[in-house]
């Protein structure tokens, strides 16, 4: 119970207490009720120069309400994750993430007590337990979420403050050779021959050639459509999404030497009618990469390459091989990154540049296949 020893200040008021310590007291500024301090203090001043800062900060409009830091994590993150716009496979990736990452450690906590040394704390222990590419997801989430508790003035600042930990230095990639390139694509099973070739010689990914239909594939100028891209949620549900951005939607040109192998792809392997997909699982239904991967691997040490050889590799070799002479403006087309003048990026590509960039992608083939002659 307080003494009744205390006065009246132009503003709040500062009283001592049972246990003879110091409290200030003020005014709310958004209901106009009498609260105290978040601590207490030893001597009257102290009480009074903290009461001092608090009408400062009033008055500067920096005041925070102590008790807004008292929502839980858990309740605020699942709030911020249905107001957020996201594609339907980004949502159940950040779901994933929150679920297994980030609500056991922070769920039942206050946003205002994750402080950064807990933070740290718990990006430590994850990355003894998961691969850094996952907590750096992870991070970057948490980060996003309580930036917003900023911007709704829950709490004062964030505490993701650790420098460096929103990314991670990705390994270098295998960059494959034509000859085993065509190694792998002699060796995988005969309808996922032509995939292989297009991923190393049009630097599309997987998602983009699953996703390929018959009317995208244009054998007069040796040219794909690319319009959308297959993507595959965790309950196994395929569905087709629009690309990212306006570059995604692109015209890829792709060496006339592989003209014989599409043709006989397209008689053998692909769906019916202008619909019908280019690439088609073992039993006819859609490709996945839980169908394909086996393959993958058998042909890739079938034809003698590195265990650490990925099928997204070949994009990465086909982008290689495509920078040789091209610019970044032809090299970023091709691949479907976005450019600040995405309006400019298609107008005459398979009839220009692009081509000219298939076509040097052919003079490595017919080199290739000479050599292997000789």
């Amino acid at each position: 119970m307080a003494n009744s020893k205390g006065r009246r200040r132009r503003f709040g008021s500062v009283r001592q207490l049972n246990s003879g310590r110091w409290q200030a007291r003020y005014p709310d500024p958004n209901t106009g009720r009498l609260r105290g301090a978040e601590e207490t203090y030893a001597t009257k001043t102290d009480a009074e120069v903290a009461l001092t800062h608090i009408e400062a900060d009033i008055t500067r409009g920096q005041w925070h309400d102590p008790d807004a830091g008292k929502v839980l994590f858990g309740e605020y993150v699942t709030a911020w994750l249905k107001d957020r716009k996201l594609a339907a496979r980004s949502r159940e990736r950040h779901e994933s993430v929150i679920r297994l990452h980030l609500l056991p450690t922070f769920g039942g906590r206050p946003l205002s007590s994750i402080t950064t040394a807990r933070v740290r704390a718990w990006r430590t222990e994850c990355l003894t337990r998961t691969g850094e590419p996952t907590v750096v997801k992870a991070y970057q989430i948490l980060r996003a979420v309580l930036n917003t508790a900023v911007d709704d003035e829950l709490i004062r600042r964030n505490p993701c403050r650790i420098k460096g930990a929103d990314r991670y230095d990705v390994p270098e990639r295998p960059v494959l050779t034509v000859a085993e390139v065509f190694a792998v694509a002699d060796a995988i099973t005969p309808r996922y021959r032509l995939l292989v070739l297009l991923a190393a010689f049009t630097g599309l990914r997987f998602g983009e050639l699953a996703s390929l239909r018959r009317r995208d594939v244009d054998t007069d100028t040796a040219a794909l459509m690319v319009r959308r891209s297959q993507a595959e949620m965790q309950s196994g549900a395929l569905f087709d999404k629009a690309p990212k951005s306006d570059a995604g939607v692109r015209p890829v040109a792709f060496p006339t030497e592989l003209l014989p192998d599409v043709e006989r792809h397209l008689d053998a392997y692909a769906g019916r009618g202008r619909d019908g997909h280019v690439f088609l699982g073992p039993l006819g239904g859609r490709l996945r990469r839980s169908n394909f991967r086996d393959d993958w691997i058998k042909a890739r040490n079938d034809a003698g390459l590195t265990t650490d050889a990925h099928f997204h590799d070949l994009r990465h070799t086909g982008n290689t091989l495509a920078a040789s002479g091209a610019s970044l403006r032809e090299l970023m087309t091709r691949m479907g990154h976005s450019t600040s003048r995405a309006a400019l990026i298609y107008q005459h590509m398979v009839d220009g540049r692009d081509r000219e960039i298939a076509d040097r992608l052919g003079s490595m083939i017919r080199k290739a296949r000479d050599d292997d002659d000789t």
